[in-house]
């Protein structure tokens, strides 16, 4: 009695301490901690995408371009995007390419028009009443921050310089004639420094002293160099996103979240009962720590992170169907509650930990090859699914615990396994298969249907095709018609001078999408002023993107599939001992993976960056579901031999297909809401997920077991001794196996007809 009350007492005070530890986070999260409010939902770190903003991605064109000069372009662009934001970010990418964000501006022709003048450097003397060049920035060779030791031995910090033949004379002229005076360095119309002069010059080379610190010194040195490199800026990729836009994604996304999250506790609660009640109080608290984890790791919020996240509580639901639908069959099997927990929570967890290792490798693929909004959607995925992991197997297992031991023993509270008839999946698989080969075969006829309509065998959307698109926002009093959309066109096409120009109305918004070929600075600039001009416009949003980008976009999503699904082979060999495990897998995936492209191609979807990261979620995704069965077909062979395969499969595909449909229904409804509720920008990646989702959950059960089956007999007919149906009854605690009864053959009787 003591030894219970005693297990009482501690679950009894990890429940207090849970409690406690989601109230915190419930009020960091709602209010936030000191003054800067830290940890406050509200300070979530946005992408442009949400904030609204400018991006700009430049690559730097020059040859024996060294890292430093490339380092200076990107401090000489920070302090000049500084201008128009204190939160502006200027960064380097990959080896030439500086990307730049700034948040809350909308002007990026006139942002891009500054940032692309190169800084101009001079030194400068006053001459009566004006200021006179002596050198420019082409004259300095080189400029250094050094520590020199004084003649009483304390550091001195100074800036040392070097001229070319030119400047040296100049320079010598200059110091000759101003000794005692000052001479002005002068950076972007900017004295960044004012130097008096002790002596006269003659060598070329000189230090400016008296600097108070090395940091000081280096920044002047810095500046010196950076109006005065050869470095030239091409411009790769720019888009401007309305802050409006921004708003709206993150309210209809959140309103989606929240209403796909409640259609799911009630679901869960339906077929879960008490365990049911607590996976939601688990996802709850997983919502929690996503929210923690965003503001803790200073996660950037993205439209398609946010989207991550969303499907992060459909595939969290996974772990949880898994562990209460074993809790269930153990039940069925006539196990007592306590028993059936823990040998629930045992057999689910290596089908978890398989899985959802799986879908990291997916992740870790996007994050390495992914860019941008690709990046976020794999960081915020990933982070999804560890802490998924954690609430499933550590909350709501101690809930679990916790609740039988307060005295909710009652098998009644935790459901029964239905008794499921027997079906031959193997027997059928071979329809299956070509059910799915007539999709993709579709699918593919139509690239060049698509190609002789569209010009392009896919919807192919500008990261992927090179180009400019604007989004053009009309005044109330203009009419968005097939008239305005003519005439808008053809201004396009004017000033392209290309007829290939798109246009598409966005009559609710009162706005027009316009892609055409690639349109250079000055183009996008005549190409603003005239329909605000001629045609009432009060805003042009433009996102240009080179023909480099888009290429590099394509082979990145073939690249990355294909190391993704490498990687899952090796792993899923590893794990299951056996190379047919994880070569039936990858074809099952590559079954999903070209029925998802056949929707593309059949429904003429854009095709994007967020492209790869549909293709790599539903190739993670896939995989989990396929792993359980694996799992399960592993815990069988056990107790078999290899004379009853056929029995075994089928087997543990019945015995996982519920876990199996609830899994699917729980994330198809998360994906479903958010496609209902989402801006237009995340449907249609909602929408390609939900076609994802159902193919992934059939051909895990119609196609992954049998096809390693299939694959183990050689493609052959089993022998009748080793053709041996299994019948599956989980009815009144017990689950029995027998061959399947042979029926009597019938006397022919004997007669004339």
């Amino acid at each position: 009695m003591k030894t219970n009350k005693n297990k009482k007492g501690r679950y009894a005070a990890g429940i207090i301490l849970l409690a406690a530890l989601c109230a915190f986070g419930i009020f960091i999260t709602a209010k936030g901690l000191g003054k800067n409010k830290i940890g406050r939902a509200e300070n979530i770190e946005l992408g442009l995408d949400l904030a609204g903003g400018v991006s700009i991605t430049y690559e730097v064109d020059g040859k024996n371009v060294s890292d430093k000069n490339i380092d200076d372009t990107v401090y000489k662009l920070q302090k000049r995007v500084e201008g128009y934001s204190t939160e502006s970010e200027v960064y380097r990418q990959g080896k030439n390419r500086i990307n730049i964000e700034i948040p809350g501006v909308t002007d990026a022709n006139k942002i891009l028009d500054e940032l692309g003048q190169p800084g101009t450097l001079a030194f400068m003397v006053q001459d009566g009443k004006s200021m006179k060049t002596v050198l420019t920035g082409n004259n300095v060779k080189s400029a250094k921050a050094q520590t020199t030791e004084g003649d009483n031995g304390a550091k001195d910090y100074v800036v040392a310089l070097e001229f070319d033949k030119k400047g040296t004379k100049a320079f010598a002229d200059a110091t000759k004639k101003n000794v005692g005076k000052p001479i002005y360095i002068i950076y972007d119309n900017q004295i960044i420094s004012a130097p008096n002069v002790q002596t006269v010059i003659t060598k070329g080379e000189c230090s400016i002293t008296g600097m108070e610190s090395y940091e000081a010194a280096e920044n002047l040195a810095s500046s010196i160099r950076i109006g005065s490199l050869p470095v030239k800026l091409k411009e790769l990729r720019s888009n401007v996103v309305s802050a409006k836009l921004g708003v709206d994604a993150i309210q209809t996304s959140v309103k989606a979240g929240a209403i796909g999250f409640a259609l799911v506790c009630i679901l869960m609660i339906a077929l879960y009962y008490l365990p049911g009640v607590i996976a939601c109080l688990a996802l709850a608290i997983y919502v929690l720590m996503t929210l923690l984890a965003l503001n803790g790791f200073n996660v950037t919020l993205t439209l398609p992170g946010l989207a991550g996240i969303i499907l992060g509580i459909g595939m969290a639901v996974d772990a949880n169907v898994i562990i209460y639908s074993r809790i269930k069959e153990e039940v069925a099997l006539g196990k007592n509650v306590g028993t059936a927990i823990k040998s629930g929570f045992h057999k689910a967890a290596s089908a978890i930990i398989d899985g959802n290792v799986t879908t990291l490798i997916a992740v870790a693929v996007l994050w390495f090859k992914g860019t941008g909004t690709v990046k976020g959607f794999a960081q915020t995925l990933g982070m999804s699914v560890l802490i998924s992991m954690f609430t499933a197997l550590v909350i709501s297992r101690f809930l679990v615990t916790a609740a039988y031991k307060f005295g909710l023993r009652s098998p009644k509270l935790y459901g029964k396994a239905r008794a499921l008839k027997e079906r031959d999946f193997i027997g059928v698989s071979r329809r299956c298969m070509a059910a799915a080969l007539l999709v993709i075969v579709v699918g593919l006829a139509f690239l060049p249907i698509n190609k002789s309509k569209i010009g392009a065998p896919l919807n192919f959307d500008l990261e992927f095709s090179g180009g400019t698109s604007s989004t053009i926002t009309f005044d109330k009093s203009v009419k968005v018609d097939d008239s305005l959309e003519k005439k808008v066109v053809s201004a396009y096409e004017k000033v392209s001078k290309s007829t290939s120009v798109q246009g598409q109305k966005v009559k609710a918004n009162n706005q027009m999408v316009i892609k055409s070929v690639e349109l250079n600075l000055s183009q996008r600039k005549q190409i603003e002023s005239t329909m605000k001009k001629d045609f009432k416009a009060k805003s042009v949003a433009t996102e240009n993107i080179s023909s480099t980008i888009s290429n590099e976009m394509q082979r990145d999503a073939i690249v990355s599939v294909v190391i993704a699904s490498i990687c899952m082979l090796i792993y899923i060999a590893i794990r299951f001992k056996d190379v047919k495990f994880g070569a039936s897998a990858i074809i099952a995936l590559l079954n999903d993976v070209l029925i998802v492209f056949a929707a593309y191609s059949i429904g003429r979807l854009s095709v994007g960056g967020t492209f790869i990261a549909c293709m790599l979620t539903i190739i993670g995704y896939s995989i989990n579901s396929t792993i359980v069965i694996f799992d399960r077909i592993r815990e069988n062979m056990q107790e078999a031999d290899n004379t009853q395969l056929k029995g075994i499969v089928n087997k543990s595909i019945i015995q996982t297909l519920t876990r199996s449909i609830n899994t699917s229904l729980t994330t198809f409804i998360m994906v479903f809401v958010l496609f209902i509720m989402g801006v237009s920008s995340i449907r249609q990646f909602a929408l390609t997920l939900m076609v994802g989702v159902v193919c992934g959950a059939f051909s895990s059960v119609c196609i992954t077991g049998p096809l390693w089956y299939f694959m183990k007999t050689g493609f052959k007919k089993q022998p009748a001794a080793a053709a041996i149906e299994e019948k599956t009854d989980v009815q009144n605690g017990q689950e029995t196996a027998s061959p399947k009864p042979k029926k009597k053959k019938k006397k022919k009787k004997k007669g004339i007809r």
